[in-house]
């Protein structure tokens, strides 16, 4: 299971759960998440391949293929399909191939979401059914995340928006409690940062990063 797919707490019968309120359309948010992800991608140079990254499992080279694997999988769930059929990783890709692979991948996430009924739409993620529009919530907070983390790994600044990353961080704070790490929440303990910090040096400390 993906870290980030447990952000939003799965009920005692993971088929049935309610929409959490939004005020805004989710799906934008995501869709600027892919295009930054995409952008941040096709930046890494080949001499990066092997950096470490912030986050601790992977490196450059094995970023990257995960992050091909989740801009295919927000399709396929999206379609209401399983998304245990994509694999994690997208090792099928030889080294420096993972930007032109995001071009279709990114593409087809726009057509699947396109439709508005998405957001009430029950979806299968790993962690279980949720809305489309928690869904997209999830993802938009897995892909920033993961954007931060190459970012960092190779020295890349990305014009971040704040308004979204404010966004995340609401969504977040209320369905991962920082009391309660441990046990079935993989992530460290929330890192202390100023409330005078960018939006983004508080979002990922959330994830157990130091920004």
């Amino acid at each position: 299971m993906n870290k980030t797919e447990q952000l939003i707490e799965t009920p005692s019968d993971p088929t049935v759960t309610s929409a959490a309120p939004f005020s805004f359309d989710p799906r934008t948010d995501l869709a600027a998440a892919v295009e930054l992800a995409g952008r941040t991608l096709a930046a890494v140079r080949p001499e990066q391949y092997d950096a470490p990254t912030p986050c601790e499992e992977f490196d450059v080279r094995r970023l990257s293929s995960h992050l091909v694997a989740v801009v295919r999988r927000i399709s396929v769930i999206g379609r209401g399909e399983d998304p245990f059929s994509v694999p994690s990783f997208a090792d099928e890709i030889a080294d420096g191939g993972w930007a032109a692979a995001w071009v279709p991948g990114a593409r087809e996430v726009a057509d699947v979401w396109a439709d508005p009924g998405i957001l009430g739409r029950q979806l299968r993620l790993p962690m279980g059914v949720l809305p489309g529009a928690a869904a997209a919530a999830v993802y938009t907070h897995e892909l920033t995340v993961h954007t931060w983390d190459l970012a960092r790994a190779t020295g890349q600044a990305p014009d971040w928006d704040p308004a979204l990353i404010e966004r995340v961080i609401g969504v977040v704070r209320r369905a991962l409690p920082a009391e309660t790490r441990g046990g079935r929440i993989p992530f460290a303990e929330v890192v202390a940062v100023g409330p005078e910090a960018p939006a983004i040096d508080r979002l990922v400390p959330w994830a157990g990063r130091r920004p």
